[in-house]
């Protein structure tokens, strides 16, 4: 698409937002779902609720994020790289203490930049906000009513019980810490929430709603009723079942027919050389993960068919999309935690499901979240508009998004400018683009280069070409993600050129972005 046709796009579009009555605008986020989780990326989890979005919305097959939780949310608020927003590794709260000095490592963030929520309430919007918060909270400065949230309910940590949050991880209301009620499970809390805020809208003014699901993150926590539907149906194991996922894939077309489906992670044996006794464990603890998801879903149907009963629906673009690959920590075949852990209200630490189901979840990518292959970075995300989105209804776009995309396509779609100055301090200027080209021709000009970096996992993409790296090193690898999507073959030697390119423009960037403290390498943790 050249130049002169994406203006008259735009200005198309804004004169319909200007006739028009402002879109409410939802954001809904899932926590370490992997690329294929849901049926329509490829799952055998029945997730009909968000596949309608998707039949009646636009998908993305090309769609990226950060490859861990704070991050990724420090940049989908703000449409800057994480290290801008002050947030290169993770936040400084609960005890941990991410605050390395400098200024992409301060581990909340910082006044450089603004949320969506920040801007929207300027700009006649409501804003709402639920679940995860994750973007620092040891200061009242630094927590979503002081960064343009009107309501919020939620935790501000990473990680937290489903059943009782509690402690360091506690539940918040507004400002205040609360115990969990009985029967709280907190995807439903969530979502019920969120349809309280906007009951209690009182006018006509429009909604931004951030839901931000700590489902399917670890501990694993669901429902009985839940867990009930899904028990037994993981014994034919992860090769059968990830050779599952692929196939169906390739049938509805997310990636071209001559995609290769990346090789079993090495730390896992084939399921045929695992024990009777622990298939069933592990089948067990991907049940409890299927439950999450499937949770997530029926949620996301009840959100949706109160906007129907509102006569809201069609005004109001959805969008979803998950915060990280699926996550294998820590980093064990069959997951964290003792088997009696699992549904105990009380762990909240890693009760995971393993290594193996990772694998499933990233069908069919290789590695996982934290690193920078397409495993750790390569997300769903869905559109759902039916005002706006209608010739590329039920389609998949194979447009490059990423998501500091986000807050430029909320702009456009709300008719709000990016402030220059807020609260007295310079905002630093939008790294995305806006996306709604894509929503309406399916199709927009693509940024020339695009960067990753995490706990010394780089990348750097530009076009078809994809490098990767790690902090300190000097070796590049080099994948044509156009013939290549699954990373399977490192073009660095043939084309080294192309690598160097990449390299240099990935350093560029590191220094512009303030992205690794001093040259030293970042600090991890599984929170």
């Amino acid at each position: 698409m050249n130049i002169p046709t994406v203006i008259t796009l735009g200005l198309a579009f804004c004169c319909h937002v200007a006739q028009a009555q402002k879109p409410n605008i939802v954001l809904i986020m899932a926590d370490d779902m992997g690329f294929s989780d849901i049926g329509c990326y490829g799952s055998e989890i029945p997730t009909p609720n968000i596949d309608k979005l998707a039949q009646n919305g636009l998908r993305f097959s090309n769609f990226h994020n950060t490859a861990r939780c704070c991050p990724t949310r420090a940049s989908l608020l703000t449409g800057l790289y994480q290290h801008q927003t002050g947030i290169g590794q993770m936040t400084t709260e609960a005890g941990n203490n991410f605050d390395f000095g400098v200024e992409g490592y301060r581990g909340y963030l910082n006044k450089k930049c603004v949320t969506i929520a920040e801007v929207l309430k300027q700009n006649g919007y409501h804003t709402y906000m639920t679940g995860k918060w994750h973007l620092g909270s040891d200061a009242l400065s630094k927590r979503p009513l002081q960064r343009g949230f009107e309501h919020y309910y939620g935790s501000y940590q990473g990680a937290f019980s489903y059943f009782d949050p509690k402690g360091v991880r506690c539940l918040i209301d507004e400002t205040d810490t609360i115990r969990a009620p009985k029967g709280f499970y907190s995807t439903d809390a969530f979502t019920d929430k969120s349809i309280a805020f906007i009951k209690e809208k009182k006018d006509d003014k429009p909604f931004f709603l951030y839901l931000a699901y700590n489902a399917p993150h670890w501990p694993l926590h669901a429902k009985q009723e839940d867990i009930q539907k899904f028990t037994g149906k993981y014994m034919e194991g992860w090769d059968e079942l990830r050779k599952q996922r692929f196939e169906r894939q390739l049938k509805m077309g997310l990636f071209d027919k001559n995609t290769k489906l990346s090789p079993r992670d090495s730390r896992v044996r084939d399921w045929n050389e695992v024990s009777e006794e622990q298939k069933k464990l592990s089948d067990y603890r991907m049940a409890v993960y299927a439950a999450q998801v499937y949770c997530v879903d029926y949620n996301i149907g009840k959100l949706v068919d109160y906007l129907k009963q509102i006569n809201q629906l069609d005004n109001t673009l959805i969008m979803f999309l998950s915060d990280n690959g699926a996550c294998a920590e820590p980093y064990k075949e069959f997951g964290g935690g003792e088997q009696s852990d699992i549904n105990d209200p009380d762990k909240a630490g890693s009760v995971s499901y393993g290594i193996g189901w990772a694998n499933l979840s990233n069908t069919p990518f290789r590695a996982f979240k934290v690193n920078a292959e397409e495993g750790g970075i390569a997300t769903p995300f869905i559109a759902h508009w039916p005002a706006a989105i209608k010739s590329q209804r039920g389609k998949i776009t194979a447009t490059q998004g990423h998501i500091l995309n986000v807050m430029p396509t909320v702009l456009e779609v709300a008719g709000a400018n990016y402030p220059k100055i807020y609260g007295g301090n310079a905002i630093l200027p939008l790294e995305g683009i806006s996306l709604v080209p894509t929503f309406l021709k399916g199709k927009q000009k693509e940024p020339e280069y695009q960067f990753w970096e995490h706990s010394n996992n780089c990348a750097v993409r530009k076009g078809k070409w994809k490098a990767i790296s790690t902090v300190g090193s000097d070796k590049w690898q080099l994948f044509n993600l156009e013939t290549d999507r699954t990373e399977l073959n490192d073009l660095a030697s043939q084309y080294p050129e192309i690598a160097v390119d990449l390299a240099t423009s990935w350093h560029q960037w590191s220094v512009r972005c303030k992205v690794v403290p001093k040259g030293q390498k970042t600090k991890n943790s599984y929170n």
